[in-house]
C-alpha cells in the first residue's frame, strides 16, 4: 500500500507521471475550501502587459471568456489605472458530475500608478477576442528651445 494517495487525500496518483498529480490544497476537506473569497485568489493575478511608446502607455490585459460588460477600466486619484472585472462561475445542476475545474472564477484587480506625463483624461480602451487594450497618450516632450547668441568683436 502506497503512502502518496492517502497523503493527497486518496486521489489516482502516478509518480511515475507529472501530470497524473493534482496540485494539494490543505485546505480540501477542512470546510475552508470553499468559502468567500478562496475563489478570488485564483483570478486576482490577471496577466497584464504595459508598454510605453513616444506616443503613449499601452497596456494589453488577457481576459479569457469576458465580456466588455464585465471589465471596468477606471482612473482614480489623477494618475492610477484600475482595471477590474468579475468572472462568474457556472451554475452547477444537481445532475452534473464535474470530473475536473481548472478555469478560475471570482473578482480580479490591477491597478497601475502612472508617470506625471501621462494624459489620463484621454484614456482609450478596448476589448477583442478577450484582450482588453488601454492607450493612454503622453504628453509631448517639451524640447527646450535654443536661441542663438550673436557674437560681436
Amino acid at each position: 500500500m502506497s503512502i502518496i494517495p492517502s497523503f493527497f487525500g486518496g486521489r489516482r496518483t502516478n509518480v511515475f507521471d507529472p501530470f497524473s498529480l493534482d496540485v494539494w490544497d490543505p485546505f480540501e476537506g477542512s470546510g475552508l475550501a470553499n468559502a468567500p473569497g478562496r475563489d478570488v485568489a485564483a483570478f486576482t493575478n490577471a496577466k497584464v502587459d504595459w508598454r510605453e511608446t513616444p506616443e503613449a502607455h499601452v497596456f494589453k490585459a488577457d481576459l479569457p471568456g469576458l465580456k466588455k460588460e464585465e471589465v471596468k477600466v477606471e482612473v482614480e486619484d489623477g494618475n492610477v489605472l484600475q482595471i477590474s472585472g468579475e468572472r462568474r462561475s457556472e451554475n452547477e445542476e444537481k445532475s452534473d458530475k464535474w470530473h475536473r475545474v481548472e478555469r478560475s472564477s471570482g473578482k480580479f484587480m490591477r491597478r497601475f500608478r502612472l508617470p506625471e506625463n501621462a494624459k489620463m483624461e484621454e484614456v482609450k480602451a478596448c476589448m477583442e477576442n478577450g484582450v482588453l487594450s488601454v492607450m493612454v497618450p503622453k504628453i509631448p516632450e517639451r524640447k527646450p528651445e535654443v536661441k542663438s547668441i550673436d557674437i560681436s568683436g
